[in-house]
């Protein structure tokens, strides 16, 4: 799974999640795109069906799935949004997809710690983030959880906590820096 707001979905989202398909050994990468991220202000976010549309417009691989299930469970927080998908769906290995700058500030989440203990988590490095991400908070409390990356097709089958930092080709195509593009040439 990789949540997030998707303001806009772009080739970022896509580069990780095809990174995480080969490097984790997945089935499948569900998109959770949410309603509202509780840490992101509700101005200069696009309505959620115009997110969830455009994501699903951009998504050109059959393994990556969009969907809508925070806003069908009526969850905020991914620590909740992972208990109930956990309790629906209690045969699935899942693993949690993020990239880098959110370990850094994973902290900040509601029952992040919970998190961790809920399913294995898969970090991927970001432009910039490497250092800060590996020596965050975070990364500090569960680095005896953490597995060496030449592991990684291994963490869906981990009992949490487990997670591994996956370096690779990295994409530095943010949202933030689109929606300022499209601001400029509005």
């Amino acid at each position: 799974m990789l949540g997030g707001s998707f303001n806009p979905a772009h080739a970022g989202h896509l580069h990780i999640s095809r990174v995480a398909l080969e490097t984790l050994g997945l089935e499948a990468l569900w998109w959770l795109v949410s309603p509202q991220n509780p840490l992101k202000p509700a101005h200069g976010m696009a309505p959620f069906e115009t997110r969830l549309d455009a994501a699903r417009a951009l998504v050109d691989d059959r393994r990556i799935l969009v969907s809508d299930i925070e806003r069908e469970l009526d969850t905020r927080y991914t620590a909740d949004t992972l208990a109930a998908l956990i309790k629906r769906y209690p045969a699935v290995d899942f693993v949690w997809v993020m990239g880098a700058d959110n370990l850094v500030q994973l902290e900040q989440w509601k029952d992040w710690t919970t998190i961790f203990a809920t399913l294995p988590i898969a970090v991927f490095d970001r432009p910039t983030y490497s250092d800060d991400a590996l020596s965050c908070p975070a990364a500090t409390r569960f680095a005896s959880s953490r597995l060496e990356a030449g592991r990684a097709h291994e963490l869906a089958g981990q009992t949490p906590p487990a997670w591994v930092f996956v370096q690779g080709e990295l994409n530095s195509t943010s949202a933030t820096q689109i929606r300022e593009t499209q601001a400029e040439t509005t």
